[in-house]
């Protein structure tokens, strides 16, 4: 039998309208630099080299809905981002173009909009 070959998560991808747009406001959010960049596409990871996000540009991109509704895009994911202040995570994220979600189901949770319309959450550890 043969081994299992080694899996290792490099990065989780987001189509977007722009992925440069997109690419630039998760740079800015978490501080992480560009790894890779070429028309259409944009990778950054933290420095220390561990799994990072991707952004690829997709012409027929449409905004998920969150909360689900049937008719509409639906979330396929989200990305869940420990801060150690929550308030001014928030206002720092929306001062690069977050939105916050309307319905927020935690009370230590802040749910937000990236400017692509991914729903994204800022939490502190408890």
């Amino acid at each position: 039998m043969k081994p299992q070959p080694r899996f290792t998560l490099s990065a989780t991808t987001l189509d977007a309208p722009d992925a440069h747009d997109l690419a630039r406001f998760y740079q800015d959010l978490l501080g992480w630099p560009v790894r890779k960049e070429e028309p259409g596409w944009v990778e950054i990871a933290p420095p220390d080299g561990t799994a990072g996000l991707s952004f690829q540009t997709e012409s027929s991109y449409r905004r998920p809905r969150w909360p689900s509704t049937p008719a509409e895009q639906q979330m396929m994911m989200h990305l869940d981002i420990e801060v150690t202040d929550l308030p001014t995570a928030v206002e720092h994220a929306r001062a690069l173009g977050a939105t916050v979600a309307d319905f927020q189901p935690q009370d230590d949770v802040r749910v937000l909009y990236d400017p692509a319309g991914h729903p994204f959450c800022l939490w502190v550890r408890r």
